[in-house]
């Protein structure tokens, strides 16, 4: 058995949606969440920024003893998972866009992809697409300004919504019936996307898959931790922590919501 905790980061507030699939599925673990809420969104800077980022976000987990770190963010993903895979010794789990089981569910042979800037013009990106979309046309959309939304508390708001008919517009025109959310911000969107999307459109995120690549490597590394009882989770920003204990209310989670200047 392996009680070190599991450390967590993403560019700010999204990854939560990715720590609630985790938390739910590994009850027993205990849980460290950066939010790197003050440099957000990462979607917009270059890779060499989003690496350095990525390296500061990695080490103040590890100086927290985590024996495993979820990159909970796709733009730092693509950008900066392989050189921490190579220059540290714990195990990274990534975030992919579910374009694979988008491509295998539709009907239409058409899926709409919604994600930052850096991840659309990712190389990992359209290795994905290349490699498990075959003959599938991909309708992707840059949601330029929904993380600062999303980040201010503001994911149901007017402004949001109108963001969110312009960007929706064109894939629904094409005849997509599934949508993917390649941020990790995104799913925080959903109760407007049940109100704007048809019935018969589905809508994807990854939060479950990393949760159960998260199990699977941590069986085979032995590094589970099989105490009967429920891990604590902390939640860290380098923000405001007023909308993080807003969010963590709106999921139910149990856990305090601390500022560290980092």
């Amino acid at each position: 058995m392996n009680t070190n905790p599991i450390g967590i980061f993403d560019s700010g507030l999204g990854g939560l949606s990715v720590w609630k699939d985790i938390q739910k599925l590994l009850p027993n673990e205990e849980f460290y969440y950066l939010a790197d809420s003050r440099n957000a969104p990462y979607g917009d800077k270059s890779p060499e920024e989003i690496l350095r980022l990525s390296i500061k976000n990695t080490e103040f987990l590890l100086n927290l003893n985590c024996k495993l770190i979820v990159v909970a963010c796709n733009t730092a993903t693509t950008n900066a998972i392989g050189y921490l895979r190579e220059h540290y010794a714990v195990p990274f789990i990534g975030i992919e866009p579910a374009i694979k089981p988008a491509a295998l569910h539709t009907k239409t042979g058409k899926v709409g992809v919604l994600a930052t800037k850096g991840t659309l013009g990712s190389t990992l990106f359209h290795h994905t697409a290349r490699n498990h979309a075959a003959g599938i046309t991909i309708i992707d959309q840059i949601g330029t300004g929904l993380v600062p939304l999303i980040e201010e508390g503001k994911a149901t708001s007017e402004t949001t919504r109108k963001l969110l008919i312009k960007y929706l517009t064109p894939m629904l025109d094409a005849g997509v019936d599934q949508i993917v959310l390649g941020c990790t911000h995104y799913p925080f969107l959903m109760p407007l996307l049940k109100e704007l999307l048809p019935a018969n459109i589905n809508v994807l995120d990854c939060g479950l898959a990393v949760a159960r690549q998260t199990q699977k490597v941590l069986e085979e590394k032995q590094l589970l931790n099989s105490s009967p009882n429920p891990g604590l989770s902390h939640f860290y920003t380098n923000k405001s922590p007023d909308i993080l204990k807003k969010m963590l209310k709106q999921l139910n989670a149990q856990g305090e919501a601390k500022f560290v200047d980092f």
